[in-house]
């Protein structure tokens, strides 16, 4: 499947070191599961937890979802004990945090190409830093292995001393920047995660901002926020109408002759089938994987 058509409604981070929790995700409804060996492994875990995702690659079947490890950045001491355990099983996706600059991605990506089982291995890009988000266009330029970035927004608020807002109009530049970045290259851009996993009501209001700015879907923290990023980031029954209609006026008039066609009063153009086809491209990417992990 091409990598902009697959879905990524629903990025879930699932700390590396719990074992009962790499379990339960191969039952769950997320498009995606980050195996994280950061964050959210405390220092004394961490070489259990590496050793844990290792195994769980291995041993675990995850159906049809995107799989990628969070390993810990360079700047640790934990980086390269990371990559070796986790890319001796040949990882489908590595994250890499606090990416800076292309040369960030490119280390990664030459040292993916001295492990044989990582071939096909995927670099996907944290951008949770002022400086990797001035620099987000040379990071989507910087290797043939980028698949996609994602956004680390609580490190963004806290390094630019800024304020956690629903609305989160501070965020709006580094959001911008980056989906611009992403887009530009055909990477796939997936925001920021909200803390407050029992908060739906603005969980929701979050999500239907990164979809109408253009996102591929939300990070996640815990497995109650699935079901409403996947709802939000998917074409609704209305969406898909609209798309077929569109596609069908546009046919009718390129028979009649005609560059554009009327659909409802509004025209109807050469972009807006592109568009139309994209969104049931991604409507039946969405119905395959749902039948697969099921």
């Amino acid at each position: 499947m091409d990598q902009m058509n697959k879905p990524f409604r629903s990025l879930l981070y699932i700390p590396g070191s719990k074992e009962r929790a790499l379990e339960k995700a191969t039952t769950l409804a997320a498009d995606g599961i980050i195996f994280d060996l950061e964050d959210a492994v405390a220092v004394n875990e961490k070489a259990n937890a590496r050793a844990q995702v290792a195994k769980t690659l291995v041993e675990r079947d995850y159906g049809a979802r995107s799989l990628m490890v969070r390993v810990n950045g360079f700047d640790t001491d934990w980086a390269m004990d990371d990559l070796d355990v986790v890319c001796a099983v040949g990882p489908a996706a590595i994250l890499l945090p606090k990416v800076n600059c292309a040369a960030d991605i490119q280390r990664l990506a030459a040292y993916l190409d001295g492990h044989p089982k990582c071939a096909d291995t995927g670099i996907w890009a944290m951008m949770e830093s002022p400086l990797g988000i001035l620099n987000a266009q040379e990071i989507a330029a910087s290797s043939p292995r980028l698949k996609g970035m994602v956004l680390g927004t609580n490190d963004l608020v806290k390094d630019l001393g800024a304020r956690q807002t629903d609305d989160r109009a501070p965020m709006m530049t580094s959001l911008g920047l980056c989906l611009l970045a992403a887009r530009a290259y055909g990477l796939v851009c997936v925001d920021g995660v909200y803390n407050k996993f029992q908060d739906t009501e603005t969980l929701r209001m979050m999500c239907e901002q990164g979809r109408d700015l253009g996102m591929d879907g939300k990070s996640l923290i815990h497995p109650a926020q699935i079901d409403v990023a996947n709802e939000v980031f998917a074409p609704s029954d209305a969406d898909i109408d609209l798309a077929r209609r569109q596609m069908a006026a546009f046919q009718e008039a390129e028979a009649k002759g005609l560059g554009i066609a009327v659909l409802d009063g509004n025209i109807v153009e050469n972009l807006h089938v592109a568009t139309a086809k994209r969104l049931l491209a991604k409507a039946n990417a969405i119905s395959a994987l749902s039948t697969s992990n099921t």
